[in-house]
């Protein structure tokens, strides 16, 4: 039976390590033996991961990540972040993680939206 808190903790030490610089870290502390990407901007398997943050924090080195909740079902960790950009860019991100029978990461997805700068229709917050 999957360990969901240890999931969604799991999850997020990945992604912050990650997003953070050290991507190289993240897969060898947190990826299992497969690394299936649905993102289209990012390579199937661990090395294509590992190139795509280290790029993204070689030309965005200031940016940052705040979790605002994760969620766990079954094998899979959800994680609902706010991301700031240098610029003043910022984003409401959901990430799914798959996690295999071990705890490790094995399967990701991802969805992001820029949060306007004007106040919305609704008046309701992103988060």
């Amino acid at each position: 039976m999957p360990d969901l808190e240890a999931n969604k903790q799991n999850a997020m030490a990945f992604y912050q390590m990650a997003y953070e610089g050290n991507p190289r870290e993240a897969v060898r502390l947190y990826v299992g033996n497969e690394y299936i990407q649905h993102n289209p901007l990012v390579g199937n398997g661990p090395e294509a991961f590992i190139e795509y943050f280290e790029r993204m924090h070689r030309e965005y080195p200031h940016k940052s990540i705040e979790f605002v909740r994760a969620v766990g079902e079954g094998d899979l960790a959800a994680l609902h972040t706010h991301q700031t950009w240098p610029g003043g860019d910022e984003y409401v991100t959901m990430d799914f993680f798959r996690f295999d029978s071990a705890g490790r990461i094995v399967e990701h997805w991802d969805s992001l939206q820029v949060i306007p700068k004007e106040a919305s229709l609704n008046g309701n917050p992103m988060y």
